[in-house]
């Protein structure tokens, strides 16, 4: 972390002599620039984070701006948490204490509370994550004669998400965006799930940022009151907006524009959720006297690492003008491993790291190993385990999504918010309680027939036609509820209310009496998350469920990486953005892995690869490597790669090859019985073929292709459901399965050998 300069007497407010040293010109120009919109075109490694923490220290120093005239908008905790301490820091935490800063959900969820009863919402709505917006959606498909298996509920997730972040409503998809039976069924499940939200008073995650601009738009004295709250508006990573989010920044800055933002085009790499490239390389047109300000100067890697990297983003067509340069030194060429397959691969990468800890002095949390996909991480983490070296796997299920305390926290819910629907018919029978699958479908369609939240249903089910037995237990249930709410109403701490509700559902007795290892560890995670419930209540001034619940279901992705645990971190490259290691492995550089070719037949974005690359790259300060495998397994087959295009575009001035000394082993496709009374058999790899020294009984090294068309993205037709595009294939020889998703009759899957299918 940046160290700031204090005043001789030890107050943290710095002298104004002082207060822009250790600033190159840029940077400066950059802190101090006023008078209009600011575009900050900032190379990794260049002190973004450091320019926009001066930039508001100045606003607030040198322009005696209120701090809570000014907000800060992050894509990540981590970046607003580091933002926060370095600003108490440098100016002290009496100062600092009113900015309004935090990621973009965090941010306008907290306007979203104060203002919700505008828009029909109550304050205390719950937030659904992607899993809860599956479920929801997976419930409405039922209803509407759809099989579940059949039409994905995350597809249609997905759908719906990219339209919202559009600003396209239900309304508007249903009438002008129908150009499949996909998108046909999409509109119907959009416009329940719309209104399912709405009475269940709860938002989705993209909700947070497309209310807002409901909210202005329908009410614009309260717009005008957050752009005179908000005079000075600071955006990291302008990059990665979408258009939603675009668009409300753009409603709170236009009576001021004092609108700063603060990106790299070169670094753009979210367009699969809705990113926008053209938001920055349009700046200057949004706002007319915009200036623009590069910072060029990298402090973060050596001049072969960034030269490596200048060689590969030169190829983008479409970039802002800049060249990053470095005062560090040359430093060690990047080292390209050649393997034969995954499993070398990982063995290979896993040597190189015990080699330079012993070596150098790293230390475990000194390296990281990133990939394309989060399925290639299996083979590192079997080769750490069998080495001893400590990883952390990001990216991974989150703790908080895990079913235990997704069914606890779920009962917490209820307690704020006891209309949520996906919450209550998680845990109305869990633990089982005597509730079954019938009593719910019957609660459902009650709840559909009458227009009214199953809450509200289940309040007085005497004398209705429900399973008698069932009545009973859901009245205990309504009880539990009301119970543990008047507890929190009355004042218990959450930590309390947590442990009695517990208690009186009867989940933690129900783990012990299964008494498993997996129940156990159940009960530990059920126990951790306590802890957390009571460092919130103590690190909190005014901790209230609701926030916590909040708080929580904002947490991203790159909040889950601990960069002080001593350990080797596994990630993909799309959630290392924004962290640096002193050594980086960039791991399946392949085609069609990295750069990921076209996917459902779609053409592949090269250039948004390539700016993945770029960013994978200039995550490593001294040392990188880059790595590739000739063979790969893919579903259950063993399949010959070709090395990324990327290793050829890569200024051969800064790289050597490795490799690798003959490697003699014992691969898992070769241990057969020994012929003869022979012991093991011995493999060589001279890494341009695989040579026997010894030939193993009925092995051969003849790899065998089908040369059938029925490849994923061939558009085909079948006699009974007519056209459609094959989106998955699995299996092989007779056992081989297509995924096919047929225009007129939703996706099917079918065994190739029977299905009578003809590629077009």
């Amino acid at each position: 972390m940046q160290k700031f300069t204090l005043s001789s007497d030890g107050d943290s407010t710095p002298k104004k002599a002082n207060f822009l040293k250790g600033l190159n010109e840029q940077q400066r120009k950059a802190v101090t620039h006023s008078g209009s919109p600011l575009l900050i075109i900032a190379g990794a490694g260049s002190g973004k984070t450091r320019v926009l923490t001066y930039r508001i220290a100045y606003l607030l120093q040198q322009h005696k701006a209120a701090p809570q005239e000014i907000l800060a908008l992050t894509f990540t905790n981590k970046a607003a948490r580091e933002m926060k301490d370095r600003i108490r820091e440098l100016i002290g935490s009496e100062k600092s204490s009113g900015i309004w800063m935090g990621t973009f959900h965090s941010i306008f969820s907290k306007i979203l509370r104060f203002e919700a009863e505008k828009i029909g919402f109550d304050s205390n709505f719950s937030i659904y994550d992607t899993s809860d917006s599956e479920n929801a959606i997976k419930l409405i498909l039922g209803e509407l004669g759809y099989d579940h298996k059949e039409i994905k509920p995350r597809t249609i997730q997905r759908k719906i998400s990219d339209a919202k972040n559009e600003l396209i409503h239900p309304n508007q998809y249903k009438t002008r965006f129908i150009q499949s039976t996909l998108d046909d069924i999409t509109a119907r499940v959009y416009e329940v799930y719309d209104v399912r939200l709405r009475q269940g008073n709860a938002m989705d995650f993209d909700d947070l940022l497309i209310k807002p601009i409901e909210l202005f738009e329908k009410h614009p004295d309260i717009l005008e009151k957050y752009q005179d709250r908000f005079k000075n508006i600071l955006i990291d990573e302008y990059q990665d907006t979408n258009h939603a989010q675009y668009k409300v920044t753009k409603m709170l800055a236009s009576k001021y524009e004092k609108i700063c933002v603060v990106g790299d085009d070169a670094q753009s790499i979210y367009s699969f959720r809705g990113a926008d490239i053209s938001n920055i390389l349009n700046f200057k047109n949004d706002y007319e006297d915009a200036i623009e300000i590069p910072l060029e100067q990298n402090y973060r890697s050596t001049k072969h690492i960034l030269q490596c990297a200048d060689s590969i983003i030169k190829n983008n067509t479409k970039q802002l003008d800049k060249t990053l340069w470095t005062d560090n030194a040359d430093g060690d060429p990047i080292v390209v491993l050649e393997n034969f397959d995954e499993r070398d691969e990982a063995n290979r990468v896993v040597q190189h790291i015990q080699n330079l800890k012993m070596r150098e002095g790293y230390s475990n949390n000194d390296f990281a190993i990133l990939y394309r996909t989060n399925y290639q991480s299996r083979v590192f983490e079997e080769a750490f385990r069998r080495k001893g070296i400590t990883y952390q796997l990001v990216g991974g299920l989150s703790f908080y999504q895990r079913k235990e305390i997704k069914d606890v926290l779920a009962y917490l819910t209820l307690l704020v918010n006891p209309e949520d629907e996906q919450a209550l018919l998680r845990i109305i029978n869990e633990p089982s309680r005597g509730i079954g699958k019938k009593t719910l479908n019957d609660l459902i369609r009650k709840s559909r027939e009458q227009g009214r939240a199953i809450w509200e249903i289940i309040q007085d089910v005497e004398g209705s036609d429900l399973y008698k037995p069932a009545i009973a237990k859901i009245g205990q249930f309504v009880d539990m509820i009301h119970t543990l709410r008047r507890e929190l109403e009355s004042g218990a701490t959450l930590l309390d209310t947590t442990k009695k509700m517990l208690e009186m559902s009867g989940y933690v007795k129900a783990l012990i009496e299964e008494n498993s290892a997996k129940a156990l560890s159940r009960r530990d995670n059920i126990i951790e998350l306590q802890n957390a419930l009571s460092y919130y209540e103590k690190q909190t001034k005014k901790p209230s469920l609701g926030s916590f619940l909040q708080e929580i279901s904002l947490i991203t992705d790159t909040d889950k990486y601990d960069e002080e645990k001593p350990a080797v971190t596994l990630m993909t490259v799309h959630a290392s953005k924004g962290l640096e290691f002193p050594v980086i492995f960039i791991v399946g550089l392949e085609e069609n892995l990295f750069p990921m070719g076209g996917r459902n037949g779609e053409e592949a974005d090269y250039e948004e690869e390539r700016r993945l690359f770029y960013v994978a790259i200039t995550r490593a300060q001294k040392q990188l490597f880059f790595s590739y495998a000739k063979m790969r397994y893919k579903f259950g087959e063993e399949n010959r790669q070709m090395r990324s295009r990327f290793l050829e575009e890569v200024d051969p001035g800064v790289v050597r090859t490795e490799t690798g000394a003959t490697i003699r082993q014992k691969p898992e496709r070769f241990q057969s019985e020994p012929s003869s009374g022979s012991g093991d058999t011995e493999i060589e790899y001279d890494w341009k073929q695989p040579v026997q020294t010894k030939k193993p009984s009925s092995t051969s090294f003849e790899y065998e292709y089908d040369d059938d068309p029925f490849t994923v993205g061939t558009t085909v037709m079948h006699p009974v459901f007519g056209p459609g595009k094959i989106l998955q294939r699995n299996g092989s020889g007779k056992d081989t399965k297509v995924v096919v998703f047929f225009k007129n009759r939703g996706q099917k899957t079918l065994m190739l050998r029977a299905a009578k299918l003809q590629a077009l």
